[in-house]
């Protein structure tokens, strides 16, 4: 069963073969059909610009696959085609066949994004284009390997060091190496990751736009209206830019019908009107937040990966923040509880450990605000604590 096969395989990597993906594609591309392939990569907003875009080509009528990480709560998350979620039927399927195709040496070697980016790409046999989002890199990242008709690349900020590099040049040179034909950047806060992308661009003879070349003055007065109506918060209308800037350089109109049921959940979602889930995890992320829902005070239910600049995250979010509840996470990536206690005694920020109980019943009163932030794990752990809302 492939749920069982995939819980073997570890789920975070301290090393990668970058060259394992390229080598086993060349034996399995002969049993697929490759879709037109959209493909995305950046640091944040992969994942909304994906379904963003994925929703609207669906509308079209048209057979629609968007592949994005990590899930929440069911690995079928990861696999969209059509507006559903792929079913366990289908997802088996896929695993048989590849199968078949695979070695038992070369599927066991597999990391578990590379093998679940072919498993995408055998439910994807049937369409027309495939919105296929960046695991966490660019040039070595398991999507890299497929022939794309266009690239989008979300902001690049300072992220996954230990795999990208440790300055916002390596970051965004091996992000970057993954564009191919055609590349369109959404707007940048670091104006060098501009100039490192025209270089990689000339290089490589690929054509590159940035957002605000596809957009016309009445694009943008649109933009603004469909944003209007689907309540989207500042960073989540960037990323509706760079979703139509994609629809129009493939030759595609939009309306606000083709966005209506695209938002993907974790992304400033709403549980209840004062409780919102997001899967942020960096300090990009944090300042998003930071600026959507500037003005009000939030409980912040919070942990993180130990990797993460967790004390600029809470430096920036400490406009918002009334008082933090640590919610426990066990997990190997997990910071050390006391290390994160340290942080926020050093910040003033007021802090006591998440109880479900107590939440049910403070989280009665609407004027409390709560928000659940800092990683897919924590906003995972909190919806499978059984809280009532």
């Amino acid at each position: 069963m492939v749920h069982q096969f995939l819980e073997q395989k570890p789920l975070f990597y301290t090393e990668i073969d970058t060259t394992r993906m390229p080598r086993i594609y060349e034996k399995v591309k002969t049993f697929l059909h490759i879709p037109k392939i959209i493909h995305i990569i950046g640091t944040n907003g992969k994942g909304t610009t994906g379904r963003f875009l994925a929703s609207a080509l669906h509308k079209k009528g048209l057979n629609v696959g968007h592949y994005t990480s990590p899930h929440i709560l069911h690995f079928n998350e990861r696999i969209w085609c059509n507006g559903e979620d792929v079913g366990d039927t289908r997802l088996e399927e896929a695993h048989k066949k590849l199968q078949e195709i695979l070695s038992e040496q070369e599927s066991q070697s597999l990391s578990y994004f590379e093998y679940t980016t072919f498993l995408a790409m055998f439910v994807y046999q049937e369409c027309d284009y495939v919105v296929l989002e960046a695991g966490l890199g660019g040039e070595f990242d398991a999507t890299a390997v497929f022939e794309n008709v266009l690239t989008l690349v979300t902001p690049i900020d300072i992220d996954h060091q230990s795999f990208l590099g440790e300055t916002l040049q390596e970051i965004a040179s091996t992000k970057l190496r993954a564009m191919q034909k055609s590349c369109i950047l959404a707007e940048q806060k670091f104006s060098e990751v501009y100039t490192i992308a025209q270089d990689i661009a000339q290089e490589r003879g690929c054509k590159l736009l940035r957002v605000q070349e596809c957009l016309k003055e009445s694009d943008k007065e649109t933009i603004e209206h469909i944003a209007q109506e689907l309540k989207l918060p500042s960073y989540l209308r960037e990323n509706l830019k760079l979703s139509i800037s994609a629809l129009l350089s493939l030759g595609f109109e939009y309306s606000l019908q083709d966005f209506a049921d695209a938002r993907l959940f974790g992304r400033m979602s709403y549980l209840d009107e004062n409780i919102i889930v997001d899967v942020g995890h960096n300090p990009l992320a944090a300042r998003s937040i930071k600026e959507a829902l500037e003005g009000e005070k939030y409980t912040l239910i919070y942990n993180t990966y130990k990797d993460k600049d967790y004390k600029e995250i809470l430096t920036l979010l400490s406009p918002i923040i009334e008082s933090v509840e640590i919610l426990d996470v066990e997990e190997a990536r997990i910071v050390a509880k006391g290390e994160l206690e340290k942080c926020l005694s050093e910040l003033k920020i007021e802090y006591k450990h998440f109880d479900r109980a107590r939440f049910e019943n403070e989280s009665q009163d609407k004027t409390k605000k709560y928000l659940v932030f800092g990683s897919f794990s924590v906003v995972e752990k909190f919806l499978k604590a059984g809280v009532r809302l």
